[in-house]
This record gives structure tokens, sequence and C-alpha cells, in this order.
């Protein structure tokens, strides 16, 4: 009923449904399938709905695709779109290049550009975000004006808001953070394998990892630095350390390799700040660094004492040079001053 009902010149357009494509005037190449499907569009070209009021609003934009009742409901210019799924790229107006299947997806999109939703409710709140990709149920849910986040997983990313350049591996992300990766999730994911590392020969520096799970390379800069003071006699705890050699168990360590090192809750007992605590808060590992720092700090202490033993000897070994010289210059005045050995004559 009234499908194409307002064509003019327009050809090779299909329209099946209750006033499909029923404002078309010279729009070319169009397909409708569904009530109301494209109803508003005049020249727009190349568009294809399929569903109720899908891409129903459309007016001049072109190359779209919906797929799905209310599919694109509200693009008016928008060009190069896909929506497949009910309600996928709802709200959108102007945008182009967009790219929405499952139930919801990019629901509120209006202007944004260049975004890829996969997954029921992906990137629903988005509005103005640019370049997003969003690939599970729910991931990027709460973006709204964020640029080039990356989710995968279901919830993926769903706590992002405004962030730009963040990348959310089956984890949910943290509101309005931004240039931040994160995989996994802490309390379900419990061990990390990835190729490429072991036995690959690098130059660099070490890198940490802290309680929350974010790797790093810890700062050695004076900006990074407060409360910055002499370590003194703060070392002396490392003599009550205990060296000892161990063997992992089987399930950290299936060759037995022999280790060396030091035991937590012993080096917990000596000073607890040389520890690192696990998220029960027992020991876990020795903070090995600190420790050599602290080696360091006695080496130079201990280094200082025999400077200054060297000094006093050489202070000493002086002084015993000047009393050696002193001695000789006596001995020889004492020399010149003996009388002369006399002769006597047995005969008289």
């Amino acid at each position: 009923f009234d499908a194409l009902y307002s064509n003019t010149t327009g050809d090779s357009n299909t329209a099946t449904g209750s006033i499909a494509l029923s404002s078309n005037t010279t729009g070319v190449r169009n397909t409708a399938n569904g009530y109301a499907a494209l109803n508003s569009n005049t020249t727009g070209e190349r568009n294809t709905a399929t569903g109720r009021a899908a891409l129903t609003f459309n007016t001049t934009g072109n190359n779209n695709t919906a797929d799905g009742h209310d599919a694109l409901f509200s693009n008016t210019t928008g060009i190069w779109n896909t929506a497949t799924g009910s309600f996928a790229l709802f709200s959108n107006t102007s945008a182009n290049d967009n790219t929405a299947i499952g139930y919801f997806a990019l629901f509120g999109n209006t202007t944004g550009n260049n975004n890829t939703a996969n997954g029921t409710n992906a990137l629903l709140g988005n509005t103005t975000g640019n370049n997003n990709t969003a690939n599970g149920t729910n991931a990027l849910l709460n973006n709204t004006t964020g640029n080039e986040n990356i989710a995968l997983g279901n919830l993926a990313g769903s706590n992002l808001t405004t962030g730009d350049n963040n990348i959310d591996v089956g984890n949910q992300g943290v509101a309005a953070e931004a240039n931040t990766i994160r995989i996994g999730t802490v309390g379900t994911q419990t061990a990390t394998y990835i190729a490429g590392i072991s036995g690959t020969a690098v130059s660099g520096i070490p890198v940490k990892i802290n309680g929350s799970g974010q790797l790093g390379v810890p700062p050695s800069s004076a900006r990074f630095k407060q409360d910055i003071q002499a370590m003194g006699e703060a070392s002396d705890a490392i003599l009550a350390l205990r060296p000892v050699t161990f063997r992992y168990k089987h399930a950290i360590d299936p060759d037995g390799i022999p280790q060396f090192g030091l035991v937590a809750e012993q080096v917990e007992k000596v000073n607890p700040d040389l520890v690192a605590r696990d998220d029960q808060g027992k020991p876990y590992t020795v903070r090995y660094e600190a420790v050599n720092a602290m080696l360091l700090n006695e080496f130079l202490k201990e280094h200082r004492k025999v400077q200054e033993q060297e000094k006093r000897i050489d202070a000493l070994t002086a002084q015993l040079k000047e009393q050696a010289a002193q001695i000789q210059k006596v001995s020889a005045q004492i020399e010149v001053t003996k009388p002369a050995p006399q002769v006597v004559n047995n005969n008289q």
C-alpha cells in the first residue's frame, strides 16, 4: 500500500510493504522491505532497508544498509552506514561509515563516524564518539564522546564514558580514563602466557608490576620522589638476613633448578618494608632491588671506614719515616762527636 507512492524519475528501486519508499522522487537503486521502510527517502541512492521502519527518516543519505525493525530509524543524510539488528544505529542522523550489528548496537549514535559495534547493546550510549570498535555484548556500553577506543568481550570497556585511546580486552575499564590498555579481570584470570618473550634477547630496563596488575618501569628520577634523605643506619637490617639455597615446588618449576635467594617470611621479621604482599596481605616476594640498594649503602659505609684507616695508616707511615730520618740524623751526630780512639804502648 502506497509503496513508492511519490516516485517520479527514480529507477531501479524496490519497495515491499505499506508506505515503503513512499516519499521517493528521484532516488535510484534503493531497496525497501517492510512497513515504512525508507519512508522519507527522496533523493537518496543505493540504500537497503529491511524491516519495519528501517531507515524510515532517510532523505538524501546514500549507500546505507539497515536490516531490522527501526534500524537506522533516524538517519537523514548519513552515508555508508550498516545497521543489522532491531534499533541498531537507531538515533543516527548524519554520521557516516558506522557499522552496527546487534540489537540496540550504536543505538544512541547521532553524528559519530567510523564506529564499529558488534553485539547486543555494543556502543549503545555513543553519541558523537568516533573511530571506536566494540565487539561483544554491552561492549563500550556507556561510551558517549570517547574516541579511538577498542573493546573486546562481554561488558568490555563498559565503564568507559569520555576517555580516548583505550584498549579493553575482557575488562570493563574505568570511566573517563585515557590511553590505557587493560587485559583480563582481576580475580578471574590467574595466569598469563605470552609467546615471543621467553628466550628472546633484548636490552633495556626491568619491568615491574604493582598490586593492581599495572605494568611499568620504576622511575629513579628525583622528580618522582619525595622525602629524600641519606640511608644512614637503615641498611643495618640486611646484616641479619639469611641467604638460602632452595628449589621451587614442582607446580612452579618442574625441572627443580637450584635457586639462590631469601625467604620472604624470614625477611619480614627483619624488615617488613623489604617484602611485597599478595592481595591477602601475606608476604609474597622480596624487594631485591631494595636489598641491593641497602647492600650498596653498607659497602660504601665500609669503604669509607677503609679510606679513613688508609689515611691513618698513611699518617702513621709518614710519622715513622720522619722518626726514622730523625733517628738517622741523631745517630750521625753522635758518630761525629765521638772521641778518636787512643793507642796505649805496653813497652813504657
